[in-house]
């Protein structure tokens, strides 16, 4: 029997990697080729979740979720609940934890797309719109996957941000991660091992999927 909080998770990195789908490409895009002073700033901005200690970042997200944060307060009075120690306040927490992985992976698709591919599309009266859907995104697609696979595979596996802002509610913030750590700590280790073994085989798969996709991608791009 999976634990329950395995599907917790599960559905924590669907909507996480949705929201990062939504939020994470237009940043991309900009990222990718805008000019100016300010993009290394923004750049920065956008992988510091990977440099941060994780407790650092729960630290700012749960100030700025708590009562007397500004974000924390704009919840309550839209929704009339707290934010922090939620399942909301978990997705909001992952979404800023798994940013740069899902920005990043895109941002390096795009970048590498031949201009000449947008110029073209752009002479021949495409608007800007109209060449992302037709031109840019379908042949960016690998790297759009495999930022949705990173996404989806990080936010599974955190713990650190999700112990700081969520807490250990059962059935509401309690993760798989979360949950294998309170295994270990009761010595429960046959279990915890169950766990583990669930979450190894996932991600294994996972990424094996997105190899095979790059790989047979790639092959369809060369033969094109």
């Amino acid at each position: 029997m999976i634990h329950p909080a395995f599907g917790l998770s599960l559905v924590l990195a669907a909507i996480t990697t949705a929201l990062l789908l939504v939020i994470g490409v237009p940043l991309a895009y900009m990222l990718a080729y805008a000019r100016g002073p300010w993009k290394p700033w923004a750049e920065a901005a956008v992988a510091l979740p990977m440099a941060l200690p994780p407790t650092v970042l729960g630290f700012y997200l749960l100030g700025a979720m708590g009562h007397q944060g500004w974000l924390g307060h704009v919840w309550e009075a839209l929704f009339h609940r707290p934010l922090a120690f939620t399942f909301p306040g978990l997705v909001v927490a992952s979404v800023c934890y798994s940013l740069p992985f899902a920005v990043q992976p895109v941002q390096a698709a795009f970048a590498g797309l031949d201009p000449r591919l947008r110029e073209v599309a752009w002479t021949l009266g495409a608007s800007r719109t109209r060449t992302f859907w037709r031109v840019i995104a379908p042949n960016c697609l690998p790297g759009l996957v495999a930022g949705a696979v990173l996404a989806f595979t990080h936010t599974m596996g955190e713990f650190g941000v999700a112990l700081m802002v969520g807490g250990n509610i059962p059935g509401e913030t309690r993760t798989v991660a979360i949950a294998l750590y309170d295994l270990v700590e009761a010595l429960a280790y046959a279990e915890a091992a169950r766990l583990a073994l669930v979450l190894l085989a996932l991600s294994y798969a996972v990424l094996v999927g997105l190899f095979l996709y790059q790989r047979r991608a790639l092959a369809t791009w060369q033969r094109a």
